[in-house]
């Protein structure tokens, strides 16, 4: 779609020109070649809205009218069954005073501290060893790399069953005499660190590739220049490639948080918020509340209050966090 709109503004200026013909009269040869491309960038045009009309159908469908359409939700009493009845702030009062919704948003923020700079660190770590040329080096990258495409219900299976107190993971810290009988999803202090550091492994992938990519757009002069200053690698990392890197690393960390504050898939599948809502995320709260309980009104103004928070937290990462490239 974007592609047609130089071809759009390239007709029209071609047809100003020919306009401007010393003939000026109509039926010449330049009305006609402006008529044709002017038939012709219009054509064009619709052809591209037409391919991309499904897609944009969709996307208004499922986003924007969905999300207009919960935003209005969350200012009624609805259950799927009754016509909504407006309630006005009520459903915004009722969640400030929800127990639940605290625990839910500080179980978020816990998950969101450890899993954010843990997996931007090893993002970045990846990245750096899959730029490095050596043998195999499109092997390596595509094993870093499946963690990310495996589906997350497939991933939360496997370490369920890497979690069960007869699992591997037990078994290795019986082999090196540590303790072993520790039920890693059945007690609260150790259920989410373990969802966590499954997060941790099948996200850190997919931002390895944006940090890949920003460390490949690097000048090869930049490293020249250190290197006959005489640095390290240690010091060409530290003051070379990681300033160069801020935009990519504000974009991880953003997109990360966003990620984390919306976890839904592994809680849903490993814990159900449990044990004793240890591992209770505001999304399955909201999927709880709406479909559970048939609070599609306050379930929908959970999700726009997470919306808010998410709003408020991108707004400081951007003030607060350098993203200024300096050669």
């Amino acid at each position: 779609m974007w592609a047609l709109q130089p071809v759009a503004c390239i007709s029209d200026e071609v047809v100003i020109a020919m306009r401007a013909s010393p003939s000026g009269r109509p039926g010449t040869m330049w009305s006609r070649m402006a008529a044709g491309l002017r038939k012709e960038s219009v054509s064009e045009a619709i052809t591209g809205y037409l391919f991309v009309s499904p897609f944009l159908v969709t996307i208004g469908t499922f986003i924007f009218f969905a999300a207009i359409y919960a935003f209005y939700l969350s200012f009624h009493k609805y259950d799927l069954f009754t016509p909504p009845q407006f309630v006005g702030l009520a459903n915004y009062r009722r969640l400030l005073a929800n127990t639940d919704f605290r625990i839910a948003l500080r179980n978020v923020a816990v998950y969101t501290a450890g899993v954010v700079p843990v997996q931007t660190a090893v993002a970045m770590a990846l990245a750096v060893l899959a730029n490095q040329k050596l043998k195999l080096q499109g092997f390596f990258r595509s094993a870093y790399y499946v963690p990310c495409i495996t589906s997350s219900v497939a991933s939360s299976l496997i370490f369920m069953w890497l979690y069960y107190k007869q699992g591997i993971i037990n078994y290795i810290l019986s082999v090196l005499r540590l303790p072993s009988n520790i039920d890693w999803l059945g007690n609260p202090s150790t259920a989410l660190p373990a969802i966590m550091t499954l997060v941790t492994w099948t996200t850190s992938a997919y931002f390895m590739v944006v940090f890949l990519a920003a460390l490949q757009d690097i000048p090869s002069s930049v490293y020249e220049a250190s290197r006959i200053d005489g640095a390290s690698g240690w010091q060409t990392f530290w003051h070379v490639t990681l300033p160069l890197l801020r935009p990519s690393i504000f974009l991880v960390v953003v997109l990360g948080t966003i990620g984390c504050m919306q976890v839904f898939d592994q809680v849903y599948i490993m814990t159900r918020g449990g044990p004793l809502k240890s591992t209770m995320s505001i999304v399955y709260l909201v999927y709880t509340e709406a479909f559970g309980d048939l609070r599609f009104g306050y379930g929908a103004a959970m999700a726009f209050a997470l919306f808010a928070v998410i709003f408020v937290l991108t707004l400081i990462q951007r003030k607060y966090l350098d993203v200024k490239i300096e050669y």
